[in-house]
């Protein structure tokens, strides 16, 4: 055991004593109280400009909002988080465990309208995409990035013209493509929100039922990834430190994502996932 981690456990006792930590260590219990534990010490919080934090925060915001009300706004947190970070690879596993804690708030919100069966032709696929993606995530980030992004602006193009051309009445096919490149997508880059969003509104779901089969398809893909990215040493002790200090953040966002969604019109709600999914992968060639 290292000095570090002595100093580490010497101060468990005293932190639980104090009434903020106190507080939080009966949410969750064990792995609640490592964690801020963790962040309680000044050695695991990065080292970053006011700027950077500023910026961390609004994404976490952006965070909870995309996942329980705008969903199409989600992938504009992946470039705003390799600024926040100022790496890009390592960008993607101190966005993960803020996903993840944004998940939770979405499958509780839409726990009754989620459409889980829709996902079932894609499953296999979306594991595809996931091998192929986890050995992608040691070539050149700046590589891949561009890749993920010709990729989705094609299919945002295919939608397009399904829908002009009067097709939308049929369900979208190729669930292969959908799904590998999702899997793909998500992997190396969190940015697999553009894709999803591509699915399921050539399903033609209600809003709240396209949310709530989002959220719960991400809520697994998300566990699944953690693995993944701790296998690469994407997962550290200063990301999972900064994630902690942006909950506040991303529960707020949560909340404001369920009274956005509420006051939205389907006509609205579709026009502005089309449009947030078009400029925001244009950010992902930057």
């Amino acid at each position: 055991m290292t000095a570090h981690s002595c100093k580490w456990l010497n101060r468990k006792e005293d932190l639980s004593k104090e009434p903020q930590a106190g507080l939080l260590l009966n949410f969750g219990e064990g792995v609640a109280a490592t964690a801020i534990l963790s962040f309680s010490s000044s050695y695991c919080m990065p080292h970053l400009e006011l700027w950077q934090w500023a910026l961390g925060l609004l994404v976490a915001l952006l965070t909870g909002i995309a996942k329980t009300g705008v969903p199409g706004l989600g992938i504009l947190i992946v470039p705003l988080m390799v600024l926040a970070v100022g790496d890009a690879r390592l960008s993607a596993g101190w966005l993960l465990p803020m996903l993840c804690t944004a998940d939770i708030f979405a499958v509780i919100y839409w726990r009754r309208h989620a459409a889980a069966w829709r996902l079932f032709r894609l499953a296999p696929w979306v594991v595809v995409g996931m091998v192929g993606g986890s050995f992608a995530l040691r070539l050149d980030e700046h590589t891949i990035r561009p890749l993920v992004g010709a990729i989705v602006l094609i299919m945002l193009g295919v939608h397009l013209w399904r829908r002009y051309a009067a097709r939308l009445n049929t369900e979208v096919g190729q669930p292969a493509l959908y799904g590998a490149t999702a899997g793909f997508a998500t992997t190396v880059a969190n940015a697999a929100g553009p894709v999803m969003s591509l699915y399921l509104l050539g399903k033609r779901l209600p809003k709240e039922e396209f949310v709530a089969t989002g959220a719960w398809f991400f809520f697994v893909i998300n566990l699944v990834k953690l693995p993944i990215y701790g296998w690469n040493g994407l997962l550290t002790r200063h990301g999972l430190a900064f994630d902690l200090a942006m909950v506040p953040a991303v529960v707020i966002g949560a909340v404001a994502g369920r009274k956005i969604v509420d006051i939205l019109s389907p006509r609205l709600f579709e026009t502005l996932v089309l449009v947030l999914t078009a400029l925001s992968t244009l950010l992902l060639f930057r």
